[in-house]
């Protein structure tokens, strides 16, 4: 088996740690945590389990990586601190570990990678002979292999759009829905995230992949950014209030322009309430989120994806079938010849071993 590592415990560490659990070919061997409540802690009670794996939380990231493990699901956030991330990374790699995270948005597209990005990390593959696989948790298969599979059950293509419809009173991350977002920040108050030319950092790798795919030239990359206010003060589970007049839903696209016109989208529609936007997309069936690929051609082929975790929110769901994909990529990897590799690169794997396991 596989000896994994969990750097990090938040809403993509819980769902990690119970998918490495899970997952026949890898074994539990470390999880790595920053806050000191957490340190001396079963894995199993800090991802929700209903029982003790025997690995207890450690902030000890020198040892942990000295004991050589072979993968590493890097879990801690890179939305604020991307210099620090990418250090972390390039350590593990360095230690011989293969390396699957969200976190760098730069890298999910190695390719075109920025080189303050992928020159440290070749630099830790020729060094430790590791890997990184690098792939979103919006999720990023949900933006790239699978419009590129449906792609291929047509006869014509003309256009390709990838959506994340999401209620984000149910996201328990309020520094990233609030500060990162905008959301229930006053409507002059510019966003982190829609900062021009953000959008096109975090998703247009996958823009460029799909082109790559479909062997298509990009004319450009483009962005449109749509906001509105919340009309009401509204109340919600996780986060608290969100005043009247603030900002309360978001609607941007992420555009790939062939040929002059925009046939590869990217499409995030956000809101804090589904009274803001009412007229915007809404989730199928009045839910948390949805995830939807549309080709437009012919035939039009339209799929739908919502996923719940344990009757958890669709929010938790989304997440979860994001580190399904990368925790499944580990095995793969591991095999793989050391390098960078990207989700065209990492095949889509079955859960074999799973079907009907009993869960904790």
């Amino acid at each position: 088996m596989i000896p994994t590592v969990v750097w990090g415990t938040g809403n993509v560490g819980r769902l990690a740690i119970r998918a490495v659990e899970a997952h026949p070919a890898l074994r539990l061997a470390g999880v790595i945590v920053h806050h000191p409540d957490k340190v001396g802690r079963d894995a199993g009670r800090l991802c929700g389990l209903d029982r003790d794996t025997g690995i207890t939380a450690t902030d000890d990231i020198e040892a942990v990586l000295a004991a050589r493990p072979r993968a590493v699901v890097y879990a801690a956030t890179g939305d604020t601190r991307p210099d620090a991330a990418l250090a972390d990374v390039t350590r593990a790699i360095r230690a011989g570990a293969v390396v699957v995270t969200p976190a760098l948005y730069p890298l999910y597209d190695h390719r075109n990678a920025p080189p303050g990005f992928r020159e440290p990390v070749a630099a830790a593959v020729a060094e430790g002979g590791g890997s990184l696989f690098a792939s979103g948790v919006d999720p990023g298969w949900g933006n790239d292999v699978l419009p590129v599979l449906l792609s291929g059950l047509g006869t014509d293509v003309d256009a390709i759009r990838c959506q994340e419809v999401f209620d984000y009173s149910t996201y328990d991350q309020p520094d990233s829905v609030r500060d990162l977002v905008g959301m229930g920040r006053p409507m002059d108050h510019q966003p982190m995230m829609l900062l021009p030319s953000v959008p096109t950092m975090v998703w247009g790798g996958q823009i460029r992949m799909m082109a790559r795919a479909l062997g298509v030239e990009l004319d450009a990359i483009r962005e449109t950014v749509e906001r509105r206010p919340l009309e009401e003060t509204v109340a919600t589970r996780s986060m608290g209030v969100f005043e009247a007049g603030t900002q309360g839903a978001v609607r941007f696209e992420v555009q790939g322009v062939v040929a002059g016109e925009p046939r590869l989208v990217i499409e995030h529609v956000t809101r804090i309430h589904p009274s803001c936007a009412p007229d915007w997309p809404l989730p199928p069936g009045g839910g948390d989120g949805a995830h939807r690929v549309v080709i437009e051609g012919r035939p039009r082929i339209e799929v739908t994806v919502e996923a719940e975790d344990d009757g958890a929110n669709r929010s938790a769901g989304g997440n979860a079938t994001a580190v399904g994909r990368l925790v499944g990529a580990i095995d793969w990897l591991a095999d793989a010849e050391p390098g960078l590799y990207d989700a065209l690169d990492v095949p889509l794997r079955p859960a074999v071993g799973r079907l009907g396991r009993e869960r904790a």
